[in-house]
């Protein structure tokens, strides 16, 4: 079990990674919009490239950030019922979506949109707007951005396997950053309680 709550570790570490720097993506594409604008009231010149330059850079950053939601626990739920059930209830209603819901769809996307990344690279095709760019970086998306959420949805099942096994926090709690002090007050805590039920002596720091 050990190893694969490493493995929950890293994909988190990876996908928080992917998160922070998405929203560069939108800012690259917001300073395309305001730089298209400018060109086109100055000298009065425009390109389809700029229009769709900023779609690709809003569906990379859409996409591939969609894993690091999940890590923050960002997505829509619908906690009307689900939030008065008792917390292992929730913890297993999760694990069946994360096996048959989001594995599967995830799969799927990656299974037909591959050969489609593969098809459109091999023949370089562009877009059919005058001045357009060439379509296969935008569908790269797609596999990359599903790949992430599928690694991110395996991080959490291990997460409510291990607090199952009462080898974890709980899954179902909204994860928030913590600082450095946060973090070294809340490992002093929990070294006291362990002390305290081994029957050791607790110092104060």
């Amino acid at each position: 079990m050990q190893a694969l709550i490493k493995l929950s570790q890293a994909i988190d570490r990876l996908n928080a990674t992917v998160g922070r720097y998405a929203i560069w993506l939108i800012f690259a594409a917001t300073a395309i919009s305001a730089l298209n604008a400018v060109v086109r009231k100055l000298f009065n010149y425009s390109s389809n490239g700029f229009l769709e330059v900023q779609w690709y850079l809003f569906a990379w950053s859409f996409l591939i950030a969609a894993g690091f939601t999940l890590l923050q626990r960002e997505h829509v739920r619908i906690d009307v019922v689900n939030s008065h059930l008792p917390k292992k209830l929730r913890v297993w209603i999760d694990i069946v979506g994360y096996v048959l819901f989001l594995t599967s769809i995830c799969v799927m996307v990656l299974y037909l949109s591959t050969p489609i990344v593969i098809e459109k690279f091999r023949s370089g095709e562009m877009s059919g707007n005058p001045g357009g760019l060439i379509r296969w970086p935008v569908w790269l998306a797609l596999p990359v951005g599903f790949a992430l959420l599928l690694l991110q949805g395996w991080s959490e099942l291990i997460k409510c396997i291990a607090f199952l096994r009462g080898q974890g926090p709980d899954p179902t709690e909204k994860r928030t950053h913590k600082t450095d002090e946060e973090q070294l007050i809340e490992s002093l805590r929990q070294e006291a309680q362990s002390a305290s039920r081994g029957g050791a002596p607790v110092q104060a720091p």
